[in-house]
């Protein structure tokens, strides 16, 4: 099968035939249909983030079920199913408490050293995948506890961006900080994270969205998905200040989609008092973000969000319920539909700030 591999930190990625293994006891082995290009992959081309290597990229898809391992009882092979990084293994504490996301045994849910690997060169060299999916591949061999069954009325080209972008803006805004009807609300950041958290606050009932970015077009699809309110960054010169004319005073909930740590900061300082800000960006794991001791006594928060604190067995569901109702808008969110020989030109894309999303189709 074609995979985009991840050869060195930094690099681009490298089109490869790989060997992919039959399903052992739980695994499921599917065949792609769509994946969308998400920043984290970026971070790790950029070696901003370490990562095992060789790597297949990739772990926002969707597609069909082909074959079962042993012991496999949640889907069958014809099934359409999301993938969602948020494999859970359903016995540590955080699963039995409520937070499969934050799933703490991994290794219940992954091949033992001992065993071959999932995928390999044609040397035999072991070739790891991003998340345990590998999503930039033709098929993907995964462990059943990471997808989730749709309905086939769903296109699986839009419902791959559930499996990890939607899901964690749109989870952002409704579970992690559980935004209240009527609330002032402001998202940094306008990508496809961004534009999901604007979606979730939306259908939350916020009463108003305040849309932040450095890009007219990412500005204008904001609007689309729901900001009441936008603010190009480049016009202002100080976009808290702006944020705080606009509402008198500050928003309730904050939310920064991009990952740094001025917009981290800035998330902060434009709340009012009791206000709360959530991180959903990955910020590069050496820096630290900084915000006035003084402000944590007018009980401002600041939190981080993993994947929208999702339950994404009943959540993606939920959320492809409200796409096929017109709630949930997909479509508008792609920008460009490309193969998967183009991913490396669909980054370009990324980098520039040019696109919301873009979709490889198989």
């Amino acid at each position: 099968m074609k995979a985009a591999v991840l050869c060195e930190q930094p690099g681009d990625l490298v089109i490869e035939e790989l060997v992919i293994d039959k399903p052992g006891p739980q695994e499921v082995l599917i065949q792609t249909v769509g994946a969308g290009l998400c920043h984290s992959d970026l971070h790790f081309m950029e070696g901003l983030f370490r990562t095992k290597l060789p790597s297949v990229m990739g772990h926002e898809s969707a597609g069909i079920v082909e074959a079962v391992g042993a012991d496999v009882s949640y889907v069958k092979p014809g099934d359409p199913v999301v993938a969602c990084l948020s494999i859970f293994c359903g016995q540590c504490r955080q699963c039995l408490s409520g937070n499969p996301h934050r799933c703490t045994n991994g290794r219940a849910t992954s091949r033992s050293r001992d065993d071959s690997s999932r995928l390999q060169r044609e040397d035999g060299t072991p070739v790891d995948q991003m998340a345990r999916l590998g999503g930039f591949a033709e098929e993907m061999l995964v462990h059943q506890n990471g997808v989730v069954k749709v309905t086939p009325d769903m296109p699986l080209e839009k419902a791959c961006l559930i499996g990890c972008g939607v899901t964690t803006g749109f989870g952002a805004a409704v579970r992690t900080a559980a935004v209240p009807v009527g609330a002032t609300v402001c998202v940094i950041g306008c990508g496809g994270i961004g534009l999901s958290a604007i979606q979730g606050a939306r259908v939350a009932g916020a009463g108003r969205i305040i849309a932040v970015d450095m890009n007219i077009e990412s500005l204008e699809t904001a609007r689309v998905m729901g900001a009441t309110d936008t603010i190009n960054a480049n016009d202002v010169e100080n976009v808290v200040e702006a944020v705080k004319e606009l509402t008198g005073g500050g928003v309730e909930y904050s939310f920064e989609a991009i990952g740094l740590k001025k917009t981290a900061e800035q998330a902060f300082e434009m709340l009012e008092i009791g206000g709360t800000a959530t991180v959903i960006g990955m910020v590069p794991s050496s820096t630290k973000v900084e915000i006035r001791g003084i402000d944590l006594l007018s009980e401002k928060k600041l939190q981080g969000s993993m994947m929208g604190s999702n339950q994404f067995r009943t959540d993606i569901p939920q959320m492809i319920d409200l796409y096929l109702n017109g709630r949930l808008l997909l479509d508008e969110m792609v920008s460009a539909t490309i193969s998967l020989d183009q991913v490396n030109e669909g980054y370009n894309w990324m980098r520039e700030g040019t696109v919301a999303r873009t979709v490889i189709t198989f």
